[in-house]
């Protein structure tokens, strides 16, 4: 089942084009990273997704239903948190969790156990003001949860966090998604992605650039270690090798991104410039990678079909 499905959405202010005619569709059960620059059309995407900001064009399905009557039934189904949380600074967290249930119209009583869930639970009668960054990332958390929502949408809910509460945050991820909830989260921290999501698409100025599975995403080509002779020396030989489409030094090492695997065609292609190489060893492409290959300038659409 698709929780989440846009065709050719859009949205413009006047004649920026902000979100230009995406389509992109999210399985039940997915932790969906949608990722790009800053100003690539996350938020805005996001923002159309909840209602907040009106679509120029396009359509959006949510949890099955669309239009005017079923896309506001489908986001009462949708707990969803921004960058800033805002919360009362002189209440607790606790107390703050009942306005939240209150304006939600939801139980109360599973306040305890989203306090639980974010790891709060010996801190819900402190006052908000007393909370570290990570505690009210959390807490942000917890709210979003509140209601028992099918689909979660976090956007950047690791901002500005040290590595402790990136690593604290990923865990309550993983562990929602184990007990079946689907999320969908924007992010510019790709080494948090590539630990946390199943799925992306990649934005660039507003267009997807690419999507699938995280691997999908991250496998294509193949990056390449080569060591032997003058590293400068072999890095200029590389960047004269045709199915190099990236190259960089690395200590003693020459790092080389191909768009084929015939690692025996660039050895001998070395060896014709006069350098025999000691170490040749292929190593995983990084989600990273990917994404700074398909986002900078001049590359070209490549998107998959609807992960």
């Amino acid at each position: 089942m698709y929780v989440i499905e846009t065709h050719e959405l859009t949205k413009r202010y006047g004649k920026l084009t902000a979100v230009d005619g995406i389509s992109f569709a999210v399985e039940s059960g997915q932790v969906f990273g949608f990722l790009g620059p800053n100003g690539s059309g996350k938020t805005t995407t996001i923002g159309m997704l909840l209602g907040i900001t009106t679509p120029t064009a396009g359509e959006i399905r949510l949890l099955g239903l669309s239009g005017g009557r079923g896309l506001p039934r489908a986001r009462r189904r949708i707990g969803a948190t921004a960058e800033a949380p805002n919360f009362y600074p002189y209440l607790s967290g606790y107390d703050n969790l009942r306005i939240v249930a209150n304006v939600k119209g939801v139980d109360p009583r599973g306040i305890d156990a989203a306090l639980e869930t974010v790891r709060l639970s010996a801190r819900a009668r402190d006052r908000y003001s007393t909370y570290s960054l990570g505690m009210k990332q959390r807490l942000a958390l917890a709210a979003t949860i509140l209601g028992d929502p099918e689909l979660i949408i976090l956007d950047e809910p690791t901002n500005g966090l040290d590595p402790e509460g990136m690593r604290e945050i990923r865990e309550i991820i993983l562990e929602l998604a184990e007990r079946g909830k689907t999320i969908f989260l924007s992010s510019h921290l790709l080494h948090e992605v590539e630990r946390t999501c199943t799925h992306v698409a990649i934005l660039r100025r507003g267009r997807i650039v690419r999507q699938g599975s995280v691997h999908e995403v991250a496998g294509g080509g193949t990056v390449v270690e080569l060591r032997g002779g003058d590293p400068d020396a072999l890095l200029a030989i590389v960047a004269d090798y045709p199915p190099a489409v990236g190259f960089q030094r690395s200590g003693d090492a020459v790092i080389v991104d191909l768009n084929d695997d015939d690692l025996s065609a660039l050895n001998a292609f070395v060896a014709s410039r006069g350098i025999y190489l000691s170490h040749l060893a292929p190593r995983p492409r990084s989600l990273e990678e990917a994404f700074f290959e398909v986002t900078r300038a001049g590359a070209s659409i490549a998107s998959g079909g609807a992960a």
